[in-house]
C-alpha cells in the first residue's frame, strides 16, 4: 500500500506481539468508511502474520464508525473509486464483483485462527455496525449506539453483516433492526446479544485489554479448534457436530502428546 493510499484509507495497523490493532483513524469524519478503508482492511487481513492470535478493531475519537462516508454518494466525491450512482449503473456481474471485493474487507475477521474484538464507543452506524458484527466479540462503551441505516437509502446491508446479525439476535429482531434502522443503545445491545460486555466509557480500553489477555491464555490451537467448532455448528446436524467435536479433540490430544510420544 502506498503512503497516499494509507492516508486516503484512514486505517492504521499496529502489532504488539500476538495482538494486532486495526485503528480507523478519521476522527474528524467520525471514522466514516470509504472503499479506500475497505482496501486497507482487506490488506490488513491478507498480510496478517501467522503468529497473530487476536485482532482488535477500534475507532479513533468519539465514535467507532459513523458508516459510509457521504462523499460516496456523489461522483468524484472519493478519489479513485466509483460513487454509489456509478456502482448502480454497472452491469450486474461487475457490480456483484465490486461488492464481493468490499465484503472481503470484513469477512477475514471471522477466520478460525484469530479471535477478533471490536472496541466500540459512540456511533457504529451502517458499515460501522457491520464492521463490529464482523468481529467475534464486541466490547461496548456505555455510550455506544448501533444502527443498520442502509434501508433509509433504499439499500440493504451488503458488507457481510446480515449472517452474524441473525446469529446474534435471531431472525425476527434482525429483520426489525434492518428494516427500521432504529438506534440501539449499549444496554439494549447487551440485552439482545449484540454486546459481549458493556462498560463505562473510561473503562473501555482496560476491559478490552483484560478480554484479550483471557483469550490469549489457552494454547493457540485450542482456541482455533473451539472457534471452528462454534462457527460451523449452525450448519451441521447434531451428529455431525458431535463428530466434529471428537475429531477436534483427537487433534488436541495428538498436539499435546507431541510427535515423540506416539
Amino acid at each position: 500500500m502506498t503512503h497516499e493510499d494509507a492516508d486516503l484509507s484512514g486505517v492504521r495497523v499496529e502489532r504488539d506481539g500476538p495482538v494486532v490493532t486495526v485503528l480507523l483513524d478519521r476522527p474528524d469524519r467520525l471514522n466514516a468508511q470509504t472503499p479506500h478503508t475497505w482496501a486497507a482492511l482487506r490488506e490488513a487481513g491478507r498480510s496478517l502474520p501467522d503468529d497473530v492470535r487476536v485482532v482488535v478493531v477500534r475507532g479513533a475519537g468519539r465514535s467507532f464508525s459513523a458508516g459510509l462516508d457521504r462523499a460516496a454518494f456523489s461522483p468524484g466525491g472519493i478519489p479513485g473509486v466509483p460513487a454509489l450512482p456509478e456502482l448502480a449503473a454497472m452491469p450486474p456481474e461487475r457490480c456483484d464483483a465490486v461488492i464481493q471485493d468490499y465484503q472481503s474487507a470484513f469477512t477475514w475477521l471471522r477466520r478460525p485462527d484469530i479471535v477478533s474484538v471490536a472496541a466500540v464507543q459512540g456511533h457504529a452506524i451502517g458499515a460501522g455496525f457491520q464492521l463490529a458484527l464482523a468481529c467475534d466479540l464486541r466490547v461496548l462503551a456505555d455510550d455506544a449506539q448501533f444502527s443498520m441505516a442502509e434501508s433509509t437509502y433504499g439499500l440493504v446491508p451488503d458488507l457481510a453483516g446480515t449472517a452474524p446479525l441473525v446469529a446474534a439476535v435471531g431472525y425476527s429482531r434482525a429483520l426489525e433492526l434492518c428494516v427500521t434502522a432504529r438506534k440501539i443503545g449499549a444496554a439494549e445491545a447487551r440485552e439482545i446479544g449484540l454486546a459481549t460486555l458493556v462498560v463505562p466509557r473510561a473503562e473501555l480500553d482496560g476491559a478490552v485489554a483484560d478480554l484479550v489477555a483471557a483469550v490469549l491464555a489457552p494454547l493457540p490451537n485450542t482456541v482455533t479448534e473451539i472457534k471452528a467448532l462454534l462457527l460451523g455448528a449452525a450448519d451441521r446436524s447434531r451428529e455431525e457436530q458431535e463428530a466434529a467435536e471428537r475429531a477436534a479433540q483427537v487433534r488436541r490430544f495428538a498436539d499435546l502428546r507431541g510427535p515423540d510420544r506416539g
